[in-house]
């Protein structure tokens, strides 16, 4: 049973800052990596982010530059730091971790809310 936590989500104005994490708990054994997807209302989910073990990093064109994803292998945690947030970053953010064992766990969400 895993449980996948996120927190850090909010109201922030144009140009502002947030930062995301996501904790994985649980009887998860082995994390190949983590990652970040986001939903906007009426729209599909998109992925935004992954970092693996070995904390190599990608991601989508429309972040690139102005977020960062981290992870602490040791205590199974994830971040995602964003910058220069822009109204289209509006969205509900999702953490989801990969297995070694290739099987995929989601997070609840956490709201995101880029408005002046």
């Amino acid at each position: 049973q895993v449980q996948l936590v996120e927190s850090g989500g909010g109201l922030v104005q144009p140009g502002g800052s947030l930062r995301l994490s996501c904790a994985a708990s649980g009887s998860i054994r082995s994390i190949y990596s983590m990652a970040w997807y986001r939903q906007a209302p009426g729209k599909q989910r998109e992925w935004v982010a992954t970092v693996t073990s070995g904390s190599s990093t990608t991601y989508a064109d429309s972040v690139k530059g102005r977020f960062t994803i981290s992870r602490d292998n040791a205590k199974n945690t994830v971040a995602l730091q964003m910058n220069s947030l822009k109204p289209e970053d509006t969205a509900v953010y999702y953490c989801r971790v990969t297995g070694t064992n290739w099987l995929v766990y989601w997070g609840q969400g956490t709201q995101v809310t880029v408005s002046s």
